[in-house]
């Protein structure tokens, strides 16, 4: 090959390359913040908010230097924490308002994957910080709104009271997902309590409950 053709073949290679790196490194850095997610997540829930930022580096594998470029401060890492329980929680009510079945079932379905997804959440309700962002006012607005579907759909078919609202199944569903102390089969329980709400939900002729609600 000529020398011509070797600087043409060399230069051809090169952004080839180098997007091969960039993607490889946009691999490990997703793959390290899933990490730094899922240990914050276990160690925030077992040690609360003011666990040690070098507790969550060392268990999940990475370098303090690695957390600190992905959440330079506390609030952040919390911040994304809250806004990864709020996309979870918007995929089990999207679930819940897409499904074919009546809505006392779809809502039953709605609690049981908040209660199997009980350890993956930190929320305000779950005992989690209260984050201000537009990110996660929207997230809580998009629930409610998917959860009302559920509901109305409810209303129009008579399988739910009218006075049954998106806050009440909110807060069941904070409820279902923190464990009683000193139960032997907390998930057993939960799920028996969650039937038994699901059937208070039901129409009937007793006088409706007022409308205020505490604020989730």
């Amino acid at each position: 090959m000529s020398l011509r053709g070797t600087i043409t073949s060399v230069m051809s290679e090169a952004p080839t390359q180098a997007r091969t790196d960039a993607r490889r490194l946009r691999s490990d850095a997703a793959a390290n913040r899933e990490r730094i997610l899922v240990a914050a997540t276990i160690a925030v829930r077992r040690d609360g908010e003011r666990v040690p930022m070098a507790t969550i580096a060392d268990e999940a594998g990475v370098g303090i230097g690695t957390l600190y470029r992905h959440y330079p401060t506390r609030s952040a890492l919390l911040a994304a924490l809250t806004l990864r329980s709020f996309q979870l929680v918007l995929q089990h009510a999207r679930a819940a308002a897409l499904s074919d079945e009546p809505a006392p079932a779809a809502l039953e379905q709605f609690f049981e994957r908040t209660i199997a997804a009980r350890n993956q959440l930190i929320l305000p309700l779950h005992g989690g910080p209260v984050i201000r962002d537009g990110k996660i006012v929207a997230l809580r607005v998009d629930i409610r709104s998917l959860l009302e579907q559920v509901l109305a759909r409810g209303r129009r078919d008579r399988t739910i009271r009218p006075d049954a609202t998106p806050s009440d199944i909110i807060i069941a569903g904070a409820m279902l997902a923190q464990p009683l102390p000193h139960t032997a089969d907390w998930d057993q329980l939960a799920r028996r309590q969650a039937r038994i709400f699901v059937a208070g939900l039901a129409a009937t002729d007793l006088p409706l409950l007022r409308k205020d609600r505490p604020r989730e």
